[in-house]
């Protein structure tokens, strides 16, 4: 594994512990909060959910750069991929409405950019 891969893949699992713990924890101020309240009213059962998936997506990343195999790692990333999906389109809609600025398509390029990652830690969409 190169030095980038090895980066690469602990940029995403730290990024999927924190943001779980930060779903899991009674304040909610993670990624998936935002994400999610934006989507529905009473997003807080659906925050802990996604930051459970989250937080054990990251530990089975860790694990399998251990080489210790984890069968449904796949599954749960790609699980994240899709919720992050769903926030880039979100993002975009509202780049739009916000008349297309600089600081919008910063954030956009940011999010997609963790989108990518989350698609190719999946498995699903290319190499791991």
């Amino acid at each position: 594994m190169s030095i980038g891969q090895l980066l690469w893949k602990i940029s995403v699992a730290l990024y999927l512990i924190v943001n779980g713990y930060l779903g899991i924890v009674k304040d909610r101020k993670g990624d998936f909060s935002i994400i999610l309240s934006g989507l529905f009213k009473d997003a807080s059962v659906l925050i802990v959910i996604a930051g459970v998936i989250a937080f054990v997506a990251g530990i089975c990343i860790v694990l399998h750069m251990l080489k210790i195999q984890v069968s449904f790692l796949p599954t749960l990333v790609l699980i994240v991929a899709i919720i992050w999906a769903v926030y880039v389109v979100i993002g975009v809609v509202n780049w739009i409405g916000d008349g297309f600025g600089w600081l919008g398509l910063q954030r956009l390029a940011i999010h997609i950019m963790v989108l990518a990652s989350l698609m190719i830690a999946s498995g699903k969409f290319g190499d791991d």
